[in-house]
């Protein structure tokens, strides 16, 4: 049970690298604005429709940029397994911190979706502005990250990990991301 906790450990902060990665490239198309903006991209059923400018560039992400639409679509797969993935890691051994690791997927995805101003318009929680929910996100993104290399450097301490181990890892991670 402690390799198979190990290994998903292990899936669990190459799924993160993908998330990084995929979100680190979408980071450079980004504006994080509230402001709205007329439309004016490559999609021309919307031309002239107002809309934040947060929603402007991701629609210019998937519309223009050349792979942003599949890098998008990676990130949030990634990002849902590594949601999925930390409850089955959690349910397969005794993490003292379940909750605070769940609660913080919960609230990277969250702020993740309102950082986009894609879930959350003319909700409540639209009222704060969007390059906060972005900086919430990219805060997040680091304790999720801090945390994942911590209990995985642990694991790897008591059982080390071997080549074919490594492998496996990486060869399952690769499957259930395209897979998905």
């Amino acid at each position: 049970m402690e390799r198979a906790r190990q290994l998903v450990g292990e899936m669990l902060v190459y799924c993160f690298v993908v998330v990084l990665l995929t979100g680190g490239f979408l980071a450079f198309f980004y504006v994080p604005g509230g402001q709205t903006v007329p439309y004016n991209g490559a999609y021309e059923p919307l031309w002239g429709i107002p809309m934040s400018a947060a929603y402007n560039s991701i629609l210019k992400i998937g519309f223009e940029v050349r792979g942003g639409l599949f890098m998008r679509q990676l990130h949030h797969s990634s990002a849902v397994l590594l949601g999925i993935g930390t409850v089955v890691w959690v349910l397969l051994g005794r993490f003292r911190y379940a909750l605070a690791v769940m609660g913080l997927g919960i609230l990277g995805g969250l702020s993740g979706y309102a950082a986009a101003d894609d879930v959350l318009s003319g909700t409540v929680l639209a009222k704060l502005p969007i390059p906060w929910w972005y900086g919430l996100h990219l805060l997040v993104a680091l304790a999720v990250g801090a945390a994942l290399v911590i209990s995985s450097r642990r694991e790897a301490a008591q059982h080390p990990r071997t080549l074919p181990f490594v492998a496996l890892s990486l060869g399952l991670t690769f499957l259930v991301i395209f897979g998905f």
